[in-house]
Formats: C-alpha cells, structure tokens, sequence
C-alpha cells in the first residue's frame, strides 16, 4: 500500500491540483489533457494496484462485486480528481496553455512521450531512492565523525 500511495504521491506531484467545478470547459479541457497524456491511464493502474490489495483484506467478496466496484470506481474516482485538481492547474496553467499541452500530446513525439513516462517514472523512483539512501548513509558518517 505504501508503494502505491508514494506512486500516487509522485504522480500527483507532477500533475498537481485540489477542488473544483464539475463541468467546466476548463475542467473537461484538464481531463482532456489527463487522457491524452497518460496521466488517465497512470491513474487507473494505480486504481487497479489499491484493488488488488482491497481484494487480499476482503478476501470474501465475490468476483461481480468487485468487477462493478473496480469500473463504479475507476470513473468516478477519476472524475472527483479532476474536479479536485481544476483549481491548482488553475493556479499556474490557462486553459489555453492545456489545450497547447494537448497539441503535443497528440503529436508524435508527445504520444512516445506519454507512453515513456511511466517507465521514466519508474525507473527514476528506483534511482531516486538509490540516491537518497546514498545521501543518508554519507550523512550518518558525517555525524559519526562528529561525534553523534
């Protein structure tokens, strides 16, 4: 769970935002912006992940039942975030600067993009925790030396 929650955490970071309006042209143009950069798809797999562990603590369910809850949730929860996020992307980006985002998402070079950046992500929380526990252990020596 707590890997899925830091993936999410780190998705978020990088598709930042909170709460909004439903319906509005802005807030159909971010979803807009979320399918066609793979942001949608990168939200659903973690939908599926946290699934995969509800089914281990809710052993009995049934396989219809959490056939209905995984497709009741992977729309509305995708939805709520939206709205949630409108305001944020609000913050620092025109609903003109999202569509100018779409028009790269649609090209060629955007569409490879998208495809990548899971596995970039991936990868580069690999290397990031890599480098982190590097630092770590530096800074304990450091403090060793001193002393403490």
């Amino acid at each position: 769970m707590r890997k899925v929650l830091t993936v999410f955490s780190f998705l978020i970071l990088f598709s930042t935002s909170a709460f909004g309006q439903t319906d509005t042209d802005y807030a159909k143009t971010l979803r807009k912006m979320f399918e066609v950069s793979g942001t949608e798809q990168t939200f659903q797999t973690v939908i599926k992940q946290m699934f995969t562990m509800f089914k281990q603590q809710y052993a009995a369910v049934d396989a219809e039942t959490w056939k209905e809850l995984e497709n009741e949730f992977s729309k509305t929860s995708l939805d709520d975030l939206t709205v949630m996020l409108v305001p944020v992307y609000e913050k620092y980006m025109t609903e003109a600067d999202l569509k100018e985002l779409i028009k790269f998402y649609e090209s060629p070079v955007g569409q490879k993009f998208a495809k990548s950046t899971p596995l970039i992500t991936q990868e580069s929380m690999q290397i990031g925790q890599q480098w982190g526990m590097a630092i770590g252990e530096k800074f304990a020596e450091k403090m060793k030396e001193r002393g403490y």
